[in-house]
């Protein structure tokens, strides 16, 4: 409940249990943290009363597809942002597959000042690693380093650097000014005509397999790569056991690799692939049992650094048709933080802490975003979400903020709910309602 005794600038959240702790209060004044504790006066500030809900800070994805430009009847960077703020993202960085793409200083500076305009989340845009995604030649890398963008994250995804020198090139400039590499991990030789995940349900239902290896082909070169370098090597939505254990070995060597898991990939199976429900296609391919119980295993020991969501929304007509026509993948904002609750906090693999460290606190470091990730304490910026974990609820395409409609949850039951996000403590949504 919300309750506003006089328009000051301040907001004071009461009774909160921060990052899943005791209960406290926290107050904010202007953009940031202007204390933490407890019973503290409200004097004149909007209260907020968490009744016992969890404080977390604002939720940041290093993966989102915005589709704009060139794409906006899919999505755009207002209604893209609108749905992160809903799902309690204060920060998302928008991928490089747009129209034109976005692997020049121009286009990622139009996409983050489309973001500054929107003011729903702060949106820090991904550079391309090769001209117009086709892995022949460097973008611009260091431009769109320069330019107001400052972009720091440089990936193809949707398509795989597959060229090792091109790798090489890419890894060794962007060293210069801290920069990492995201690797979209698929061996394309290995997946031409890939519609599925290679394996016992493929074979039962004629489609074309995406075997395991193809993503893990990549990411063995590309840690060796990025050790023999010494650059940072980001790895994009990794989804099978065996690429679990690479990055482990890498780790253990010290070297400077990360990865990410997406919701889905800890959530659904193949097996939904049985339905033939093109909303269930997506790259990479839904895998086993097996893969997902090691990714989930994975991200509670830290091997896996982060959620991110890979939110790629599409119009209706790319996804109702038949399967082999549709394109490939799906909404993820709204509902990634329900999803790791399920799949991750109720089966006690993670504490609320352990959610803030892997959906804010770890990817702001990964995409150097200064203000973002940071601790619940005076003076930090007030970039925070408020969740009541105790929140059963249907999916409902139908109210999502996204312009897309493409949820694998559609009709599913899951658990929690953002009710409160601020950015730089404004509110973004208020009582479970977009502002």
């Amino acid at each position: 409940m919300t309750t506003t005794e006089e328009n000051t600038g301040r907001t004071l959240i009461r009774g909160a249990r921060i990052l899943g702790g005791e209960a406290g209060d926290v107050l904010i004044d202007g953009g940031t943290v202007a204390e933490v504790g407890t019973g503290l006066a409200a004097g004149g500030a909007t209260v907020v009363e968490a009744d016992g809900r969890i404080l977390l800070p604002g939720l940041v994805d290093l993966h989102t597809h915005l589709r704009e430009p060139g794409r906006e009847d899919s999505e755009t960077v207002l209604t893209g942002t609108r749905a992160a703020a809903a799902g309690g993202y204060t920060a998302v960085h928008a991928m490089a597959n747009t129209f034109p793409v976005a692997d020049t200083a121009g286009v990622v500076e139009q996409v983050w000042r489309l973001g500054r305009e929107s003011g729903y989340c702060d949106v820090q845009p991904v550079g391309a690693v090769t001209v117009g995604l086709e892995g022949k030649q460097l973008a611009e890398l260091g431009a769109m380093h320069d330019s107001a963008a400052s972009v720091r994250v440089f990936s193809d995804d949707g398509k795989c650097v597959d060229d090792a020198v091109i790798m090489r090139r890419a890894l060794e400039y962007v060293k210069a000014f801290d920069g990492v590499i995201a690797q979209h991990a698929q061996e394309p030789r290995l997946t031409e005509g890939a519609q599925m995940n290679e394996g016992v349900v493929s074979a039962e239902l004629g489609l074309g397999g995406w075997p395991a290896v193809a993503e893990e082909a990549i990411i063995a070169r590309d840690v060796l790569l990025a050790a023999h370098v010494g650059s940072r090597l980001h790895i994009c939505h990794l989804s099978t056991a065996g690429s679990v254990e690479i990055v482990r070995w890498a780790k253990s060597k010290g070297w400077n690799v990360t990865a990410e898991v997406t919701p889905h990939h800890l959530l659904l199976t193949d097996e939904l692939v049985r339905s033939y429900d093109p909303v269930y296609k997506v790259n990479p391919p839904l895998r086993t049992e097996a893969d997902v119980t090691a990714l989930r295993e994975a991200l509670a020991d830290g091997t896996i650094d982060c959620v991110a969501t890979d939110h790629a929304p599409h119009p209706h007509e790319d996804k109702d048709c038949e399967w082999g026509a549709a394109a490939m993948g799906m909404l993820g904002l709204e509902t990634a933080l329900s999803v790791v609750q399920h799949t991750m906090v109720e089966t006690g693999l993670l504490d609320w802490a352990g959610v803030a460290d892997r959906m804010s606190f770890r990817p702001a470091a990964i995409g150097r975003l200064a203000g973002q990730g940071r601790p619940i304490s005076a003076g930090e910026p007030a970039n925070l979400v408020l969740v009541d974990p105790s929140y059963r609820g249907t999916v409902d395409s139908a109210r999502f903020a996204s312009r897309s409609r493409n949820t694998p949850y559609q009709g599913r039951e899951l658990p929690g709910r953002v009710t409160h996000t601020f950015l730089r403590g404004r509110a973004t949504v208020m009582d479970g309602k977009l502002v």
